[in-house]
Order: structure tokens, then sequence, then C-alpha cells
């Protein structure tokens, strides 16, 4: 099953990112969690249980923080690697290896591997559909211990927007019976990224 959200909550990518000014970056940020939590209590569409659905008051964030909604520096990858990935289960679902961001924060340099899914792509709904899972040191703590996602499309040039506060928990953390990409161990960051969504419930 796509672990993926709908095509609404992909981060934009381009020119018109480095545009926003604040006041846009902070609703896009809105934006992205107002759809996401309706799609929470969308019977349809929901990876809630039903009896956790029905007392569904909203899924937990940090407070927006534009400090972790870097410029980065995109890198494809010219020939990218197939490989099998980890996930919550004994699925290892074959993903390529796209490219990478560079990016900058608080003066220190990290690159964050970015996948894409040939099986996903496939559908044109999601043909420009990439994503990067990550770690930080908030896992286990405040946010999901596995770790978190960002969506992506396939970027127009190399500058592009990393939103880490539009980054979000993978479906295996609210109940049993998915089965998630874990982040690889290249994707793992050696700081807390202290925004985004924390955990569902405390015992995940």
């Amino acid at each position: 099953m796509k672990n993926i959200l709908s095509l609404a909550l992909v981060l934009f990518i381009g020119y018109t990112a480095f545009a926003q000014t604040d006041e846009d970056a902070l609703a896009e940020i809105k934006k992205h969690r107002d759809t996401q939590e309706s799609e929470f209590r969308d019977p349809e569409k929901s990876p809630l249980e039903p009896k956790d659905r029905k007392h569904f008051k909203g899924l937990n964030f940090y407070a927006p923080d534009l400090k972790y909604r870097v410029k980065a520096t995109f890198i494809k990858n010219e020939a990218p690697v197939l490989f099998k990935m980890k996930t919550s289960t004994s699925r290892l679902p074959e993903y390529l290896k796209y490219g990478e961001v560079h990016f900058v924060l608080d003066s220190q340099q990290y690159k964050l591997e970015v996948y894409q899914s040939p099986d996903i792509s496939k559908d044109p709904q999601y043909k420009d559909y990439l994503f990067i899972p990550f770690t930080d040191n908030t896992n286990g703590h405040e946010t999901y211990d596995v770790g978190r996602y960002i969506d992506m499309t396939i970027p127009t040039t190399t500058e592009v927007i990393v939103d880490f506060n539009q980054c979000y928990n993978p479906y295996c953390s609210y109940r049993d019976g998915y089965s998630c990409p874990v982040p690889p161990v290249a994707n793992a960051l050696p700081i807390a990224i202290p925004v985004g969504e924390k955990k569902f419930r405390e015992h995940h």
C-alpha cells in the first residue's frame, strides 16, 4: 500500500518557493497540516483505526520554525541506483536513489538522499513524486522512533526548498498492518529537527 499523502500534500519545489514571504511560507505549512488532518478524518483515506478516528482531535505538531525551511542544492544522480529498502515488515520494495539535497543548518553542512519508487511513479498522479525518509535526534523522544518523511516533486532547478516543518509520520506509526519504508542509515541526521509532526501516541 502506498504510504504517501495525497498529491495536495507534496512539497512545492521551484522558483516561487524562493519568492515566498515568511507569511506565505507559514500559510503553506498551515495548509499542509490542514489537508493532512482532513484526510485523517476521512474514513476512505484515514490510516487511523475507527476508534481513533472517532475521537480524533488533530495531530501533534511542533510550532512552525522557518529556520528549518532550508534552501538546498539538489544534485540528481545521473545513473540512479536501484536497491531494496528496508521496511517496518519483511517487505523489501525497490527504490531508486534519485539524487541528494545539500543544505546548511547552524553553519554546518548536511545532505540527505532523495528516493523514487518505480512502482509508485507508474501512477500518472505520482510520476514526479520523490521522498526523503530521515531520522534525527528527536526520534524516540518527541517524535516517532522509526523516523519521518518529507515529500518532494522532481525539481526543475538545482535550487530547492526543503521544509522540515512539513515532515510527517509514516502510516505504521498510527496502527499495525502498514509496511513503511525505514530511513536508510545515509539519512540519519546527527542533530535534532524540532519541527513537523510529533508522535501520535506516547507509546509510539
